[in-house]
């Protein structure tokens, strides 16, 4: 998984970029984290229960996305795709969005997941 962040040069919000397979990683962590001190310490909160064994999975839902820690991996997706309420993609548009689905859900392994965590909070100042 590979990733940017970089600064709106209008704006100045922080902005995540992420390889192909992992695009929706990028909206959840401007969106639901931001730089969010409470909610970062959340997220790594729920790393250390999952590591520790205190908890098999833990699911963190958010406005947009939400976010499942298990021993394996990370599942970040777009509520839309948990709730059952993702548009079906029109049969003569299906040839040319094949990867449509694959940019609600993504997932990565849990001590790649928690570095992107600690460099988005050093990129965005949410953990001082």
């Amino acid at each position: 998984m590979e990733y940017e962040f970089v600064h709106d040069a209008i704006t100045g919000a922080a902005k995540a970029k992420f390889s192909y397979g992992h695009e929706v990683i990028g909206p959840w962590l401007e969106v639901e984290i931001g730089d969010n001190t409470e909610k970062m310490t959340d997220l790594l909160t729920a790393i250390a229960n999952i590591d520790s064994g205190k908890n098999n999975e833990i699911m963190i839902t958010g406005r947009e996305y939400s976010v499942t820690f298990s021993h394996d991996d990370v599942i970040v997706q777009n509520n839309s795709s948990i709730n059952g309420e993702a548009q079906e993609m029109p049969a003569e548009l299906a040839e040319d969005f094949d990867d449509y689905e694959q940019s609600c859900s993504s997932s990565c392994g849990i001590d790649d997941f928690r570095q992107l965590l600690l460099s988005w909070a050093k990129f965005t100042n949410a953990l001082q």
